[in-house]
C-alpha cells in the first residue's frame, strides 16, 4: 500500500506562484494527499486567492515565519509523511514523490528525503546548487528547504525547526540534530521538483542578516564550548565579508545582527544541547564524501 501523504505549502504574497504550485499537485492525485497551506501574513489572505480551494485544501494563517509555519504544518498534518514545499515549486513528475515515499517508508532510520532542484522544464539545476554532488542515492548532511519529505513522528520528537531562525539555516540545523540522534537524510538526485524562485519577493539585506545571525545561533545551540567561542565571532566577521562580496548596502546591519543575537541568546543558551566533537567530525566528513544509500540496514 502507498504510505499516507500530507503536503504542506508555505506562502506569502505570491498568489500566482501558489496557484501554479497547487495545480501541479494534480500529478499526485493517485496518492490522495492531504493538502495544507500556511499563509505567513500575506497582505491579502491566500485562501481568497485560490477560488474553490476551501473543500480540498486546509488553510492556516499566522505570522510565525517560514520555520515556524513549517512546524505548524507538520503538527496539523494527519499523515505520517509530510512533503513540505515552498510556494514557488512545481511538482511536474509524481514519480519523484512516490520514489521518496517508498524510500522513507521502507527504512525507519531515514528522518527526511532531499529532492533535486530543477527548472520548470524538468532540467536539473547545476550540481553546485543541489543538496550534494552525488549522482546516485546518497546519505547527505542536509536537504534544501524548497522541497523535502519528513517523517512526522521523528520531526516532532526532535523538536522540528528552531522557529527563531525564521528562514535560512533552519534546515541544516535540524538535520544536524537528526544526525546526532542517529537518523539519516537521503538524497535522491533523480527525484526532481521544479524550483521557480521569484526574485522580486526577496530582500538581500534581510537575507544577509539572517544568514549571519542564524549561523551564530546554530553554533550556540550545537557546538562544544571551545568551538563556539571562536565560531560565533568568526561568523559575525563573515557578515562583513559577504556584504562586501555581494555588494549589499546595509548600513547598521552589523548592529542589527548583534542586537538580535543578544535578544535571543538567553533562550538559545537554555536550550543548548551541544553535539560531541566526534559527531561533528563524522557529520563534516559525510558532507565531503556522502556515502551511497544501500537501503535499509539489517
Amino acid at each position: 500500500m502507498t504510505p499516507g501523504l500530507s503536503i504542506g505549502i508555505t506562502t506569502r504574497d505570491r498568489p500566482d506562484a501558489l496557484r501554479t504550485c497547487l495545480r501541479s499537485l494534480e500529478t499526485l492525485a493517485a496518492l490522495t494527499p492531504e493538502i495544507l497551506v500556511y499563509d505567513d501574513g500575506s497582505e491579502r489572505a491566500a485562501e481568497g486567492e485560490v477560488p474553490g480551494a476551501g473543500q480540498r485544501i486546509r488553510f492556516l494563517r499566522g505570522s510565525l515565519g517560514c520555520a515556524g509555519g513549517r512546524n505548524w504544518l507538520v503538527q496539523e498534518a494527519t499523515r505520517e509523511f509530510v512533503l513540505l514545499l515552498d510556494d514557488d515549486t512545481v511538482v511536474f513528475d509524481g514519480s519523484a514523490v512516490t520514489a521518496a515515499l517508498t524510500t522513507i517508508a521502507g527504512d525507519p532510520a531515514i528522518g527526511a528525503i532531499a529532492f533535486a532542484q530543477a527548472n520548470a522544464d524538468g532540467t536539473p539545476w547545476p550540481v553546485s546548487m543541489q543538496p550534494s554532488r552525488a549522482t546516485e542515492p546518497s546519505i547527505v548532511n542536509a536537504f534544501i528547504g524548497f522541497a523535502h519529505l519528513v517523517r512526522r513522528s521523528t520531526f516532532l520528537e526532535h523538536g522540528g525547526y528552531r522557529a527563531v531562525f525564521e528562514y535560512h539555516g533552519e534546515e541544516k540545523e535540524f538535520c544536524l540534530r537528526l544526525f546526532g540522534a542517529g537518523y539519516a537524510v537521503v538524497y535522491l538526485p533523480q527525484a526532481r521538483i521544479a524550483h521557480v524562485p521569484d526574485p522580486g519577493a526577496r530582500d538581500a539585506r534581510r537575507y544577509l542578516r539572517l544568514v549571519s545571525r542564524n549561523d551564530m545561533l546554530n553554533s550556540i545551540y550545537n557546538d562544544p564550548f571551545a568551538r563556539m567561542a571562536w565560531m560565533v565571532p568568526a561568523r559575525f566577521a563573515l557578515y562583513f565579508r559577504m556584504r562586501h562580496a555581494w555588494k549589499i548596502h546595509d548600513p547598521g546591519g552589523g548592529w542589527w545582527v548583534v542586537r538580535d543575537l543578544v535578544r535571543h541568546v538567553r533562550i538559545a543558551w537554555r536550550e543548548r544541547r551541544p553535539q560531541s566533537r566526534a559527531t561533528l567530525a563524522r557529520w563534516r566528513a559525510q558532507g565531503v564524501a556522502p556515502p551511497r544509500y544501500e537501503g535499509p540496514r539489517a
